[in-house]
């Protein structure tokens, strides 16, 4: 029997790709991690990408939310929270454990699940630990679901700051002096952990920064200018964080430089430079994120010191295994040497931030920015690589 003259089914029109947006979380940063959310959200192309908002409260809970950018904003000097964006106090999300399934659940208690479809990639924009410290992303991993940035290794690496500068320092990269004190010295001898760091001001001088090892958005950290100002900053970095890293005061500009990953492998941005804030002692949350104190984009440079700032940028992305995106902050001291302080693996994210902002100076505006990132983790497979 032929069926030339059989009505034809019309051909389903294929599915876009389904973007989860994962913000909010238990750390510190969770505020910021929600503003840089509403960014995304507001730029991602949904003519090309189905979005679910996804968030997570401070307790750890994985809310739905609503796709609401506009309410996910600094307001009044105070940052947004999950909690207010989410649509139910009780609801949860639930990723799949089943690689072969991306399936996304969502439940109440006392109700039937809810299939929410599948999810083809997770853009986690999570700041500090519990998110940008490889433990999303060992989950992910577990999942067999993409998602943006950094692998386990790099995220953990990239947030733990003694580590970073060791894996750093292994590849030849020049860091600052610091020590660390870790939880058992201080709980065990505090007079030795405070003679420690008072012998690092002895041979490179006062002040020193006192910051947790592993936290991001300058929380936490206190310039230190005596030796009667540390009990109170080690007790502010042990707040965040019960490890904690004393750094000595490098004298220069600071520097900072973004990499991207393109197809044919890591770039980078055109630098920027982030002069000493007039309200500040130093570059703190307040004034990265409240009083928005603007970096210098592109930074005035010579060519040769752009050229070797963007070399170092690149050279600390591969040191550290690093796949997606990196912000790397550098000191260039008064004998014009570029000394690497550290780098993000989900930077800063928001249209403020200097990350975008310095992409944006070499020509990849913010939506193309987030585009490109989705990108490369769609074409990254998940597992060893």
């Amino acid at each position: 029997m032929s069926t030339e003259n059989l009505p034809q089914s019309p051909e389903q029109p294929p599915r876009k790709p389904r973007v989860a947006v994962v913000f909010g979380g238990r750390s510190s940063e969770h505020g910021i991690s929600v503003v840089t959310a509403g960014a995304v959200l507001a730029a991602i192309d949904r003519t090309k990408y189905d979005v679910l908002p996804i968030g997570i409260t401070r307790d750890g809970r994985w809310a739905l939310t609503a796709d609401e950018p506009e309410r996910m904003a600094i307001t009044d000097r105070r940052t947004p929270d999950v909690e207010e964006l989410a649509e139910s106090s009780e609801g949860g999300v639930v990723l799949p454990v089943d690689p072969a399934s991306r399936e996304v659940v969502y439940s109440e208690p006392g109700s039937v699940p809810k299939a929410l479809g599948e999810v083809d990639v997770v853009f986690p924009v999570l700041h500090g630990p519990y998110g940008e410290d490889g433990t999303l992303q060992g989950l992910l991993e577990l999942s067999g679901v993409p998602y943006v940035g950094s692998g386990v290794l790099a995220s953990a690496v990239g947030q733990d700051k003694e580590y970073m500068k060791r894996v750093f320092t292994s590849f030849g990269l020049k860091v600052g002096p610091y020590v660390v004190i870790r939880p058992r010295e201080w709980e065990q001898d505090r007079s030795a952990a405070r003679r420690k760091i008072v012998d690092l001001a002895g041979e490179h001088g006062w002040p020193l920064f006192v910051k947790p090892a592993r936290a991001g958005s300058s929380i936490g950290i206190t310039k230190v200018d005596d030796p009667s100002g540390l009990d109170e900053a080690i007790e502010e970095a042990r707040r965040h964080d019960p490890k904690i890293l004393v750094e000595a005061a490098l004298r220069g500009r600071e520097i900072e430089c973004g990499v991207l990953e393109f197809e044919d492998g890591p770039r980078a941005s055109v630098p920027a430079e982030i002069p000493p804030p007039a309200e500040h002692a130093y570059y703190d949350f307040e004034a990265k994120y409240i009083d928005s104190t603007p970096g210098v984009v592109p930074a005035p440079l010579t060519p040769e010191e752009t050229a070797e700032v963007q070399r170092l940028a690149v050279e600390a992305f591969e040191a550290a295994s690093c796949e997606g995106l990196v912000r790397a902050d550098f000191f260039l001291t008064e004998d014009g040497e570029f000394v690497i302080n550290e780098i993000n693996t989900m930077p800063g994210f928001t249209p403020i931030s200097m990350y975008p902002q310095m992409w944006q100076a070499g020509g990849v505006s913010y939506p193309e920015l987030v585009d490109r990132l989705v990108q490369a983790a769609l074409r990254r497979p998940t597992g060893l690589r």
